[in-house]
């Protein structure tokens, strides 16, 4: 049988050709992400439609949009700042309902302290469609908690927690949080396998397991409780000195009696009782003695205690989802105010949110820290010349001072010479 003949490229027909290019166009093609929320506030006084201050308390703080005192653009860097300070705060904004059951689901905002916040939070929380918003308060029920936490020179860190049957359980990782006063990018990543990431201006800080970083379930092994440590184990690092002897002087007694005390000449027995001389501390007494401490020569190291699986031990596999994800809020309170909050976003897609996140903060802040910078070196600026002024004021008023003594004192000779 004859071979078929080959077909060349001028026998290619057009409609093929497109039908070829448009697969592979297809195929090129990003998978759209789906973006359930997003917030830059760019359209102004608009922004109170679609977020609402919690009517909980009478004296909650207040939010006012702004770009704050240094920003890189004036209209892409308004968000809303904390106004008032030693106040809690309470605002949230809805959106459709949505699972993430099966999806990534990635929560990122931008935060700036630019009041070099003292003590206050900075993070943000996600709830269910059934939240009352204007009752939103610190005991009101949560999916995810994240963000920033900041107060004194203890708490510097980022706060992971999710709710697992109705009980907030914390990451168990220290995770350090910005406090340059300049606006960073936080990200929190929640995958359908069970991991996560957690990003500050678009690199990774930290990852991990959700069962594993976070006490959700039972452990998996646990002690053998049949097993115990056998009586020769010797696990102590360090003994005492056998050789070690308790030196012959070295009992005194703590407190002694003041010789050098006198009865007071006002002092009746009949009246305050019978006097006694005050004891005072003695400073020969060197406390209860304890011999020298060396190597134990049979020390064995610490126990290993054989472990069993755990019969309590039950995977869950949807740790990581929840239903009916529909509102964000801040819930925080702030000693001193000032920390701009924008740039949110919820989406199931982390490329986008980098992207996002690039497009926005990455774009601006650069030029926000130009300004800050040029900012404090005119203010230094205006401070060294004020300090120059009253200098200078000091030194004329001096001068004038001794110009006045001057006069005078020549006044009081021409007197004198009359």
């Amino acid at each position: 049988m004859a071979a078929a003949p080959r077909r060349g490229p001028e026998s290619v027909r057009p409609f093929e050709v497109l039908q070829l290019l448009l697969l592979l166009g297809a195929a090129l093609r990003p998978v759209r992400a789906a973006v359930y929320f997003q917030e830059q506030f760019l359209d102004g006084a608009n922004w109170h439609k679609r977020w609402m201050n919690s009517e909980h308390k009478p004296d909650l703080g207040k939010f006012k949009l702004t770009a704050g005192k240094f920003y890189g653009d004036p209209v892409r860097d308004k968000g809303l700042q904390t106004s008032e300070n030693s106040k809690f705060y309470a605002i949230s904004s809805r959106f459709k309902p949505f699972s993430n059951k099966g999806k990534t689901l990635v929560i990122q905002y931008t935060v700036k302290h630019e009041q070099k916040i003292d003590c206050g939070g900075g993070y943000v929380k996600i709830f269910s469609s059934n939240l009352d918003q204007k009752n939103l308060s610190a005991d009101s029920q949560y999916y995810i908690m994240f963000g920033p936490d900041i107060c004194g020179s203890e708490t510097k860190k980022v706060h992971v927690i999710l709710n697992y049957k109705n009980k907030p359980h914390p990451i168990k990782k220290l995770i350090r949080c910005k406090v340059d006063g300049y606006t960073h990018l936080y990200t929190l990543i929640i995958k359908p396998d069970q991991t996560y990431k957690v990003k500050i201006d678009n690199e990774m800080v930290a990852s991990g397991n959700l069962e594993d970083d976070l006490d959700f379930l039972q452990p998996r092994k646990i002690n053998d409780p049949s097993v115990k440590k056998p009586t020769d184990w010797d696990d102590r690092v360090q003994i005492d000195d056998p050789d070690d002897i308790k030196p012959a002087d070295w009992d005194e007694p703590e407190y002694i009696m003041d010789t050098s005390a006198q009865k007071p000449e006002n002092w009746d027995d009949s009246v305050n009782g019978e006097w006694h001389r005050p004891m005072v501390k003695n400073p020969l007494y060197r406390g209860e003695w304890k011999p020298r401490q060396i190597d134990n020569p049979n020390y064995r190291g610490v126990w290993p205690h054989p472990q069993i699986d755990n019969p309590n031990y039950s995977p869950d596999f949807s740790i990581y989802s929840y239903e009916n994800i529909s509102i964000i809020g801040l819930d925080i309170w702030q000693v001193r105010a000032g920390t701009i909050f924008d740039n949110f976003l919820i989406t199931d897609d982390e490329e986008y949110a980098e992207d996002f996140g690039d497009e926005t903060w990455g774009e601006t802040k650069g030029p926000e820290k130009e300004m800050s910078i040029k900012q404090s070196e005119e203010e230094q600026q205006r401070d060294r010349a004020t300090e120059e002024k009253y200098f200078q004021e000091k030194i004329k008023t001096e001068r004038e001072k001794e110009h006045r003594r001057d006069r005078s004192v020549r006044k009081a000779m021409k007197k004198e010479d009359l």
